[in-house]
């Protein structure tokens, strides 16, 4: 993620903007990792939204959500205990809207990523076809154009629209296809013949008419084989935006490409590459998306790769807050001259009374008959009634197909489990569970690394404080070095690395080195034998910095009286010259505009976290919007 990863708040107030009508994938490895590698135990991108066992909670009211929380985690759960800085902590509302927190992407040449152009660029060879060929806005009429936007936009998904060829010409009919397809995207067309007359019929791509493959399309020799272009979206995830373009181009997803995965609660800017498809087909996709925008498309020979990214660049906003002025320029100073503990955040350990990591924990002691029961066993808290009802049955009957048969949605992990099941039989668990996408079981095992090393920072802190002590670790290159007393003294708090526990990695030579045999110890665990039956399982490490400084820091303290409103001026706002957000001197509420930037594997959530002096959890701040809008 970058994994500058981002909460969800469950209390949502219609906060719907923009457009008209979130892990990098984490690898096993046979070598450690370092900050910034999201493989075996580095964190997904910051935005990267961690795979979850329920459905979404925005589906549930405000009430029912706040209910489940009751038996959610906080912080503590998860060993986030210390913080770096000594001011005096406030209170304030964070990602109330999703427009309150914007996430620009880093790329790989350290450019900030931005929409701010939506033309499309034209290449020699389409300069001189276009010279030559009648336009294609030319060749459909009004009409014509009425009924295939009413097909795009699935108001008859099922139907087609059939466009007589009067001029039955090869080369007619190719502009009428082209024109379809270009200014239409979405739509599939087919030649057919019906008592002696020629017509060119478009059906929608996600009809049950679009099974044949997708044809292919004239690609110019000197155009680049990658469309790159910027993705605005909001109030979605990454993998979301690409399923729904997939659906409009006819694209298997995996024909995108991209640096990480952004959150579904936020405005986020990031590039995508995507194969042979071009910029005049994406922009066309304006016309009918929903919360989503393309624009700043080029041609370029190669995709983009995961984890390539600088970072991210983030403007938070945090309302109703309760600090003085005082309050919150110390607070911001610290953020910015020390920094805040690399913690990985809540969203790392789920939202259920049945924490990731202990799933995770189950599967690395090989206890299979627990992975399934902590998964599928009825838990404590609201969940929704299908959800209720199937973990029931499971309790009841430990029939996987009877309790398959209570969930509508068989894809949620429960229900691909319960297929597993029902495929391989309860003896054969271990291949039951690989049903699950490879990403969602790879979540387990990476909660629990991540618990282990929260829990064994937050010692070293209490320990030793902000400075480098003799038995710290740094890295020269990827690999970690035990400091001597002597070296101690040359190096800060910003150099030391802590590990995630894996067979490949080495631990402080002082008592928190000890401290993690002794916590893997207790969850009945060797540490000196992190390989795993199941390869997938086995745990390289990793070593991630224990304090991270931000860059980019800037703030400031804004007035308004809606609360309704957006603070933060947009990329698509400018680009439609709305004007930006007006402040009001006496404004009813206060709220802290911050802005910052943080490398890969970082949580943007525990730099908030730092200057509030506020528990981030979703349970915690459910608590505190409830109480507020009440």
């Amino acid at each position: 993620m970058a994994e500058s990863e981002t909460m969800s708040l469950p209390v949502q107030t219609g906060d719907k903007r923009g457009c008209s009508e979130d892990k990098d994938e984490d690898v096993p490895s046979k070598k450690p990792k370092v900050e910034g590698d999201h493989e075996n135990g580095g964190a997904p991108d910051l935005n990267e939204e961690e795979p979850a066992e329920e459905a979404s909670e925005e589906d549930d009211d405000g009430d029912t959500f706040a209910d489940m929380m009751k038996h959610g985690l906080t912080e503590t759960d998860v060993g986030i205990l210390k913080y770096v800085s000594d001011h005096e902590g406030f209170s304030g509302i964070l990602k109330e809207r999703y427009s309150d927190f914007v996430v620009h992407e880093i790329n790989k040449q350290g450019k900030t990523v931005h929409l701010d152009d939506l033309s499309i660029p034209v290449d020699s060879e389409q300069a001189s076809e276009s010279e030559q060929l009648p336009k294609e806005s030319d060749v459909l009429t009004e009409e014509q154009k009425k009924q295939l936007g009413e097909l795009q936009l699935f108001k008859n998904k099922e139907g087609n629209v059939a466009i007589e060829v009067m001029d039955d010409t090869k080369e007619k009919r190719t502009l009428v296809h082209k024109a379809i397809k270009t200014q239409f995207p979405g739509l599939e067309t087919k030649t057919e013949e019906k008592d002696r007359r020629k017509f060119i019929v478009a059906y929608h791509a996600a009809g049950k008419k679009a099974l044949a493959a997708p044809r292919k399309h004239f690609w110019p020799k000197n155009r680049g084989s990658y469309c790159h272009f910027t993705l605005y979206k909001e109030n979605k995830d990454t993998m979301d935006a690409i399923n729904v373009l997939s659906k409009f181009l006819r694209l298997r997803p995996n024909m995108f490409s991209y640096m990480g995965t952004k959150d579904k609660r936020a405005i986020t800017v990031q590039e995508i590459a995507v194969l042979k498809i071009t910029a005049e087909r994406l922009a066309h996709l304006n016309k009918c998306l929903m919360n989503l925008k393309l624009g700043n498309f080029c041609y370029k020979n190669h995709p983009l790769k995961l984890g390539e990214l600088q970072g991210n660049h983030f403007t938070v906003v945090i309302r109703n807050i309760s600090g003085t002025s005082e309050q919150v320029h110390q607070a911001m100073t610290s953020l910015k001259t020390t920094g805040f503990i690399n913690y990985f955040g809540m969203q790392r350990f789920g939202t259920t009374a049945v924490p990731t990591q202990h799933v995770g924990r189950a599967i690395l002691r090989n206890d299979w008959n627990e992975v399934v029961d902590l998964i599928l066993k009825p838990r404590p808290g609201a969940e929704k009634e299908f959800l209720v009802r199937c973990r029931e049955e499971w309790a009841k009957s430990q029939d996987p197909e009877a309790a398959l048969k209570k969930l509508p949605n068989k894809r949620c992990v429960e229900g691909q489990l319960l297929r597993g099941l029902s495929m391989y039989g309860k003896k054969n668990i271990v291949t039951a569970f690989g049903l699950i996408p490879r990403n969602s079981r790879l979540m387990y095992i990476h909660s629990y690394q991540s618990v282990v090393w929260n829990t064994m920072v937050s010692r070293r802190i209490d320990s030793f404080g902000l400075k480098a002590v003799e038995g710290d670790l740094v890295l020269r290159g990827t690999a970690a070095h035990v400091l001597s007393a002597e070296e101690a003294e040359t190096h800060t708090i910003h150099d030391i690395v802590m590990p995630l526990p894996g067979f490949d990695v080495i631990y402080p030579s002082h008592h928190i080195g000890e401290g993690y045999r002794e916590m893997l110890t207790a969850d009945r665990l060797d540490i000196d034998n992190m390989r795993h039956k199941v390869k997938d399982y086995s745990l390289a490490g990793a070593y991630r910095r224990v304090v991270i400084r931000p860059t980019d820091v800037s703030w400031e303290v804004i007035h308004y009286d809606d609360p309704r409103i957006s603070l933060v001026h947009t990329d698509f706002e400018k680009l439609e010259n709305k004007p930006a957000p007006v402040f009001i001197k006496d404004g009813k509420y206060r709220a802290l505009r911050m802005e910052f930037s943080l490398p890969p594997s970082t949580y943007a959530t525990m730099a908030i976290r730092e200057v509030l002096k506020l528990d981030t959890s979703i349970k915690k701040q459910t608590q505190l919007n409830t109480t507020w809008l009440n």
